[in-house]
């Protein structure tokens, strides 16, 4: 429902301003659904491909070629969760984050990567 994904995040949770731009981006594909209430987001066939972190930063999954030239040309990183790097995904930095244009390529490029791979079998998993 509407309703529940356009909810203010509760407290310790995702930065607002961070949460609008997020939405803003993933509002770009109108094949993709922004998912999760205090860790938004973006999933295709059982495989993740975006979040936002508590701390606002955006997540996005990256084919190998085009990582290597996001981390070179944006001088991002990889991710880091619960201590651990990510290596499919890097750390958008605030700057592209807040350029929607920009970043839609990258989305989107990230969206097709995901839909290029074998789904997940999941127990009981809706069909998308």
């Amino acid at each position: 429902d509407l309703a529940g994904r356009m909810a203010k995040p509760a407290a310790g949770a995702v930065p607002s301003e961070k949460l609008v731009l997020y939405e803003t981006l993933v509002a770009t594909n109108p094949n993709v659904e922004r998912k999760g209430a205090t860790v938004p987001y973006t999933s295709l066939n059982g495989h993740m491909f975006s979040y936002l972190s508590k701390e606002g930063k955006l997540a996005l999954r990256l084919p190998a070629r085009e990582r290597e030239a996001f981390l070179k040309k944006y001088k991002a990183r990889l991710c880091e969760a619960y201590g651990r790097v990510q290596p499919e995904y890097v750390e958008v930095p605030d700057s592209l984050l807040s350029s929607t244009r920009e970043l839609k390529k990258f989305f989107d490029c990230s969206y097709e990567y995901i839909r290029s791979l074998k789904p997940k079998p999941v127990a009981n998993r809706k069909k998308d």
